[in-house]
C-alpha cells in the first residue's frame, strides 16, 4: 500500500483520486505517521457481510461466557438509571 505525505497529496489530490477509481489504495502520512487512507467505497453486500461477520464473531466470543448469578436483563436495567 503507497504511502504519500500529506503536502505532496494535497497538490496531487487528483491524480490520487484516479488511482483509488483504479482500485488502489493510498495512505496519507503527516510527519510520517499515517493520519488517513484513500480507498474505494464498500458496496452494499460488502458492508452486510462484514457486519453479519462481526455478529458472528461476537456470538462465538460470548459462548462460555457466565455471568454468574447475573442477569443480562438486570445489568440492562441498571444502565438505564
Amino acid at each position: 500500500m503507497p504511502a504519500v505525505a500529506l503536502f505532496e497529496a494535497k497538490n496531487r489530490l487528483s491524480e490520487l483520486v484516479d488511482r483509488v477509481i483504479a482500485g488502489e489504495v493510498i495512505e496519507i502520512t503527516r510527519h510520517g505517521r499515517v493520519v488517513a487512507r484513500l480507498a474505494p467505497p464498500e458496496d452494499e453486500a460488502t458492508r452486510q457481510r462484514s457486519a453479519q461477520d462481526a455478529v458472528a464473531r461476537l456470538q462465538q466470543a460470548s459462548r462460555g461466557v457466565s455471568l454468574g448469578r447475573v442477569k443480562s436483563r438486570d445489568l440492562v436495567r441498571e444502565g438505564r438509571r
